[in-house]
């Protein structure tokens, strides 16, 4: 049903173009909207879009030209959405001041004044440093709202598992070029770095370099002057709604726990919590548990089977205002997470999952608190 509703809309769309005043739009961010890619991210990929549904169209390109098919049509026709494009594999320091780049290029092309972030996995980390970055060049807040998508604030204890070669790997590089390709050895990338990131805890006291997310948060927190607004979706594999390669990791590697309280990784898995000691559950999304993703108040996602999805603050659970500090029940309320991989998200694998509808709604959320 949801498909056969989707493909009407592009119809309309297409024929009508940005002229129809469609009910089922997201409502118009005053800023723009720039998309912020997770680790091996990109913007475009040979015609495919990072922030993508399944056929690799972005989620952020409105229905604004006659006939246009690989649109959007839930976006308002004059909603302006852009990919950025940082480094694929490298700390967020370095990665979010290549995104502050981007958005500054952004401002200059469309003449704007701020801007508002999506951030997914890593990207959301990315976001916090660049709204930090932009703030100290202009000397004043350039980012309005940002809402983080799977996001690994607390760490992940995938990278922990890598950073600690698992079996059969003899390299950081290695591991993560059999997970993502040769794209690690590219010029510029520098796998320790990223993994290092992606874990909470300084990955190594004798280095001289203190690195992790717990560090990292502490440099670039949730902060008024750099952004107005953050918010966060949390995601979780259950059932078969999940990416195969996942689904065999889980099966034969790495079963993430990740719904237990403690305010720092007081069980050395690469992230803040405990676990509750029971791994075959939907607590994590493959990659990030539960416990590491939200950001300042968590966001209720609702499907609707007529007119346009919703994105809402769940007022069940309190917003985490210290990202190295959440209560016990950030880190384990189940409530309003989404049944989707951290992959399947951004419109990697075959599901049912409706990607354009879900970005429109957080669209209209951003301009809801813009």
């Amino acid at each position: 049903m949801r498909g056969i509703q989707t493909g009407l809309a592009l119809v309309f769309a297409c024929v009508l173009g940005g002229d129809v005043a469609w009910a089922q739009r997201a409502q118009r961010t005053l800023h723009p909207v720039v998309f912020a890619h997770g680790l091996s991210g990109y913007d475009d990929l040979l015609g495919l879009d990072y922030f993508g549904d399944e056929l690799g169209n972005f989620v952020g390109d409105a229905c604004d030209e006659f006939l246009e098919l690989s649109c959007n049509p839930y976006l308002n026709a004059g909603q302006r959405a852009f990919g950025a494009q940082v480094q694929a594999f490298h700390s967020s320091e370095v990665r979010g001041l290549d995104l502050a780049s981007d958005i500054e290029s952004v401002l200059a092309t469309t003449g704007a004044t701020r801007a508002n972030i999506v951030g997914h996995s890593q990207g959301g980390m990315d976001a916090r440093k660049a709204a930090k970055v932009l703030f100290e060049r202009r000397g004043r807040a350039v980012v309005d709202v940002i809402v983080s998508v799977s996001s690994p604030h607390r760490g992940s204890p995938v990278a922990k598992y890598v950073l600690d070669l698992g079996p059969g790997v003899t390299s950081v590089p290695a591991a993560l070029a059999a997970i993502y390709g040769n794209i690690i050895y590219e010029a510029g990338n520098d796998a320790y770095a990223a993994v290092k990131q992606l874990i909470y805890d300084d990955a190594d006291s004798t280095d001289g370099v203190v690195t992790g997310a717990k560090a990292f948060n502490t440099a670039n927190p949730m902060d008024s002057r750099y952004a107005s607004h953050y918010a966060s979706l949390l995601t979780a594999q259950a059932g078969l709604e999940v990416n195969p390669a996942f689904f065999l990791l889980r099966l034969g590697f790495y079963d993430i726990d990740g719904d237990g309280y403690c305010v720092d990784d007081c069980d050395n898995d690469g992230a803040a919590g405990q676990g509750d000691g029971v791994r075959n559950e939907r607590d994590d999304d493959g990659v990030v548990g539960i416990n590491s993703q939200q950001m300042g108040p968590r966001l209720r996602y609702s499907q609707a089977l007529l007119g346009l999805d919703t994105v809402t603050v769940d007022g069940s659970v309190g917003p985490v205002t210290d990202l190295n500090a959440p209560g016990a029940a950030q880190m384990t309320s189940m409530s309003s997470v989404i049944d989707q991989d951290h992959l399947d998200v951004v419109g990697f694998g075959p599901d049912l999952f409706n990607e354009l509808e879900f970005y429109a709604a957080v669209i209209h959320y951003i301009s809801q608190n813009e």
